[in-house]
């Protein structure tokens, strides 16, 4: 009986309820962007919640995994990975660096619909928002 697990196949985690990473569309794992880390509530040790996506047929996942299987997706030689932005809890990271705030904004957000009757007011929802910026220039904007 060999102990060489496949190497098409993810191997069984020794965490209870902790996936392996793996596209079941594409059948693999060579093609996954770690988009998401986070804690699982309430915490367990070795193991977060990761959403992925599949950049070979784009199909999204999220469950639990071990963090060593995290971490063997995000150090996988090769070519340069896909630049995006990772979501580590509650630190959003581009380029490799901890993005930084620049400033909190209000937005409003309406719309203006067109009635017979006029007179009423247009409804105002304002949002607030966290600025971040990245070394390299990239910024985003997300809700506070």
């Amino acid at each position: 009986m060999s102990t060489i697990s496949h190497a098409r196949r993810p191997g069984r985690s020794s965490e209870p309820d902790a996936q392996p990473l793996w596209c079941l569309e594409c059948g693999t794992d060579r093609h996954l962007i770690i988009d998401c880390i986070d804690q699982l509530s309430p915490a367990r040790a070795d193991v977060v919640k990761a959403s992925y996506t599949c950049n070979g047929c784009g199909f999204f996942y999220t469950h639990p995994t071990t963090v060593s299987k995290v971490a063997a997706v995000l150090n996988r030689p090769g070519p340069a990975p896909v630049l995006g932005v990772l979501q580590f809890g509650d630190t959003y990271i581009h380029c490799g660096e901890p993005m930084h705030n620049s400033d909190s904004k209000e937005r409003s957000i309406h719309g203006s619909v067109s009635t017979e009757q006029r007179g009423e007011p247009i409804l105002d929802i304002y949002l607030r928002t966290r600025v971040l910026h990245c070394g390299c220039g990239f910024q985003m904007e997300i809700p506070h």
